[in-house]
């Protein structure tokens, strides 16, 4: 009995696959249906139900799995001499299920409209409309940093806890639903990871566990990125699973809030996406650019820079190629080379209007 349901279960597995490979031509549907549908009501129902535990039994959830697959190898490990294919298709069927389930409480988002699209938003932008977008950051960056109350050369501190950071976001979701009905967020489930120093070591600021759509913030991060990571978790939570989509919303959410000091993360978040572009683009005027930001924002930049730079490590290179390797999977052809389409929803979103 059991060999034949994980031989149904390993059919069942690459089945899965040429469907998802057939479903990337439909994203209308993924988006009416699931991403719209019954995406919602899976989201809300884990939140509810595990938002108010302080733990990420998410976690938990993981930590039993690899006991759980441990024990099995050790137990089954001599089988390899003589039954290689009852081995492997055990295995496959283990992974089959856990690949639906993936897909079925979140996977699918990979799948759905891209996000210009249902924000109704171009695509392209030229380099002069990146140029004048980006000038309008710096000129509001600072414009805020002065109105915080610090010097031109200060970085600016938070004045927040962790704690009070998450309670925050939800302003800004709450402001940004008036126009993107969407993007409406409720209720909060963001937590600080229990795992922050393999986070940290691996080189992620956050992730969302899609089987309890917990999401995790890196809790090492005492910088002006640590909101703003907090939003782009919530987004991927509320459905938007391309990292870059959930970095624009990321900087919608943030710039939305009512918060001058949630505002000014998110602007110099969003200000070095697009100063990076723009260095890609043209190496002199970036040059030309860094001079008219004030020295407290680089600064903020720099500490961001000397705390990942403190944790480098080999293992770091390995997670990152296993995490692009995996975006390109799951219907991301630009693996994390697409976090630069971010750029262009800003440019497009913020063209005449006022920041």
């Amino acid at each position: 009995m059991v060999k034949r349901t994980s031989a149904f279960l390993t059919i069942f597995l690459f089945v899965q696959i040429i469907a998802l490979q057939v479903l990337k031509f439909f994203p209308e549907f993924v988006e009416k249906y699931y991403s719209l549908g019954i995406y919602p009501w899976i989201s809300k129902i884990s939140r509810y139900i595990f938002g108010w535990i302080p733990f990420s039994v998410g976690d938990l959830f993981y930590l039993l799995i690899a006991i759980v697959a441990i024990r099995w190898l050790y137990r089954n490990v001599k089988r390899l001499k003589n039954d290689q294919v009852g081995f492997a298709v055990e295995i496959l069927g283990a992974v089959s299920v856990v690949y639906f389930m993936f897909h079925v409480l979140w996977g699918f988002n990979y799948y759905r409209l891209p996000l210009h699209k249902s924000l109704q938003l171009e695509s392209d932008y030229t380099t002069e409309q990146l140029l004048e977008t980006t000038n309008r950051f710096i000129e509001k960056s600072n414009a805020m940093h002065r109105e915080l109350g610090f010097a031109d050369s200060v970085k600016v501190e938070l004045p927040f806890t962790q704690k009070e950071m998450f309670k925050k976001t939800l302003n800004g979701y709450k402001n940004l639903e008036e126009e993107f009905p969407q993007l409406a967020f409720s209720p909060r489930s963001i937590k600080k990871s229990g795992w922050s120093l393999g986070l940290t070591y691996m080189g992620y600021s956050g992730y969302l566990n899609p089987f309890s759509g917990e999401a995790q913030v890196n809790n090492l991060m005492k910088t002006y990125k640590f909101p703003v990571v907090a939003c782009h978790e919530e987004a991927h939570q509320i459905g938007y699973a391309a990292e870059n989509e959930a970095n624009f919303i990321a900087t919608l959410s943030t710039l939305h809030n009512d918060d001058p000091y949630m505002q000014y993360a998110g602007y110099i978040f969003t200000l070095r996406y697009l100063i990076n572009e723009v260095a890609r683009r043209d190496e002199a005027k970036y040059e030309e650019l860094l001079t008219q930001i004030n020295p407290g924002i680089l600064k903020s930049y720099k500490e961001m820079r000397d705390f990942w730079e403190s944790y480098q490590n080999p293992f770091e290179t390995f997670s990152k190629l296993f995490w692009d390797n995996f975006l390109k999977a799951n219907n991301q052809s630009r693996g994390i080379m697409s976090y630069d389409y971010m750029v262009a929803l800003v440019v497009n979103y913020y063209e005449g209007k006022k920041l």
